[in-house]
């Protein structure tokens, strides 16, 4: 028997990585958040228990109320996908470190919770629990109620998704920060030609409102007009890096207004995916869902 004083310890020992896994499979810092609070709570009820393998245990625990989550989100559909952005880890230019920064593009770029976003509830949990927790099928399967061999069949249909949908190689850093400097220039001075050369002829951009005015705009005219057309008075916009992507900060007297984030691929700019949602926008500066406190 343990007392709950020392599952209160090993609770807090292992938060940041059960509040990192809930993020990776919600994409929401409040539904990453309440996950782990369910966690607790379900620990907390459970505090005289014997468990052999603490972090399987709390694993278990937190993907079921994850996957519970993205099936209830299904059913309701209150949102387009299509327009959906999710919440951005925005980190400084300054303090980012370029090792990590790989670490992240790798393993929770925007562009990749993004494609996320479009799998079934069980796909997900397959494929963020093994490919980014390297969590067994054996242990994945009895959450989502498969042989440990359909498990693995929905984890690779997820892959091969997101290999579909995501640049591959190593990031040249450099190149990517020129390019966003380039995009800064160019959307200041209104030169709309400078934008359509960044542009990859199948460039997506991605605005998520949070309301009506969210949308899906293809192809690099369409993007650079939509660019030209956003300089507002008072605006502030600076070089940061989002989900270990080159991005954008827009600041308006101080206050974030907008989060831009940019995927980048061969030197063209193949996706920007930008966060204008004023409710969710206070949340995500930051945020660093990879490092321990200290």
């Amino acid at each position: 028997m343990r007392d709950a004083e020392f599952w209160a310890a090993r609770f807090e020992e292992h938060r940041p990585r059960l509040r990192a896994m809930a993020y990776r499979m919600l994409g929401s810092f409040t539904e990453a958040d309440d996950a782990v609070q369910e966690t607790w709570l379900r620990v907390s009820r459970a505090s005289g228990e014997d468990v052999d393998n603490i972090g399987g245990w709390l694993t278990t625990i937190v993907s079921r109320q994850c996957l519970n989550m993205l099936r209830a989100r299904a059913n309701r559909r209150e949102e387009p996908l299509d327009a959906r952005v999710p919440d951005p880890v925005v980190e400084s230019d300054d303090t980012a470190d370029p090792a990590e920064q790989g670490v992240l593009a790798h393993s929770v770029g925007l562009a990749l919770l993004v494609v996320l976003d479009t799998l079934e509830p069980a796909e997900r949990l397959a494929f963020v629990l093994h490919d980014m927790f390297a969590v067994p099928f054996e242990k994945i399967a009895p959450m989502v109620d498969r042989t440990p061999a359909a498990a693995r069949k929905l984890a690779s249909r997820a892959r091969q998704r997101v290999q579909r949908s995501n640049p591959t190689g190593q990031p040249d850093r450099a190149r990517q920060r020129e390019i966003i400097d380039a995009w800064l220039t160019a959307a200041r001075g209104g030169d709309f030609a400078g934008l359509v050369t960044l542009l990859h002829p199948d460039a997506l951009l991605r605005v998520d409102t949070g309301g009506a005015g969210s949308k899906l705009v293809r192809g690099p005219a369409e993007i650079a007009e939509q660019a030209t057309m956003y300089r507002a008075a008072g605006l502030h916009a600076r070089f940061v890096v989002v989900n270990g992507d080159p991005g954008i900060l827009a600041t308006s007297n101080g206050r974030p207004t907008a989060v831009l984030a940019f995927t980048i691929s061969d030197g063209w700019i193949v996706e920007i995916d930008i966060l204008t949602d004023p409710r969710r926008l206070t949340n995500v500066t930051g945020q660093d869902l990879d490092r321990k406190p200290s």
